[in-house]
């Protein structure tokens, strides 16, 4: 009879301590999960974000960026082509990657395009070509061309779009020059209605293969 009584216990102790455990796995304590399975841990990604590069140094009296040109807000051509002087005149002086120059451009973007881009933090490094123009603390000047596209889409009273070719020149302090950014930028303008300012929300930017050092022929003037 004791036995009995004995075993009783025994199975009665088991069933409290598995209730507990139950509970304590519903409240989420760390370990204990309500699955039966075991958990097994993720590999370690490979792959680890670099740090991304300081801001910009504040730009000194010495400091060749391009000013905003004036634009008549009504026409997407004028703003387009502003905005990528502006986006792609860099001083290596001050700038501590393109992106600095796109962040200059703020006034021409969207609100949304506009958080996007101060949100956005380059990798370290920004390429060859850049660490070229630094080694001789360039400025570059760029001008920008519109391109008539059979392919574009017509103009509609909230949205339009134009393609860029952007050709510039890298001037270093030291007297040297060479060739500057040189790409082809699709540009979507949209505003919120007739008479309404318009500005930039998308930029596809497809930059031209890597050009040798030697001085160009043609200047963006």
């Amino acid at each position: 009879m004791s036995a009995s009584v004995s075993t009783k216990q025994a199975i009665a102790s088991v069933i409290g301590v598995a209730a507990a455990i139950v509970t304590l796995a519903g409240c989420g304590l760390p370990g204990l999960d309500s699955d039966s399975a075991p958990k097994t841990s993720s590999p370690s990604p490979s792959f680890v974000e670099k740090a991304p590069v300081p801001s910009a140094k504040p730009l000194g009296p010495d400091a060749r960026v391009p000013d905003r040109p004036k634009v008549d807000w009504n026409n997407p051509s004028e703003v387009a082509q502003a905005w990528a002087v502006v986006a792609y005149g860099y001083d290596t002086k001050y700038d501590s990657s393109p992106h600095d120059a796109v962040l200059r451009a703020a006034p021409y973007y969207t609100k949304n395009k506009a958080a996007q881009e101060r949100e956005y933090h380059p990798a370290a490094g920004s390429g060859e070509q850049w660490n070229t123009w630094a080694k001789h603390n360039a400025w570059t000047k760029a001008k920008a061309t519109l391109e008539v596209d059979g392919d574009s889409p017509p103009d509609k009273p909230k949205e339009a779009h134009r393609q860029l070719t952007i050709v510039g020149i890298a001037h270093g302090r030291d007297g040297w020059k060479s060739k500057g950014p040189r790409l082809q930028a699709f540009v979507k303008l949209v505003r919120s209605g007739e008479g309404e300012p318009w500005r930039i929300s998308e930029v596809n930017a497809i930059p031209e293969a890597a050009v040798p050092s030697a001085p160009p022929s043609e200047s963006p003037d």
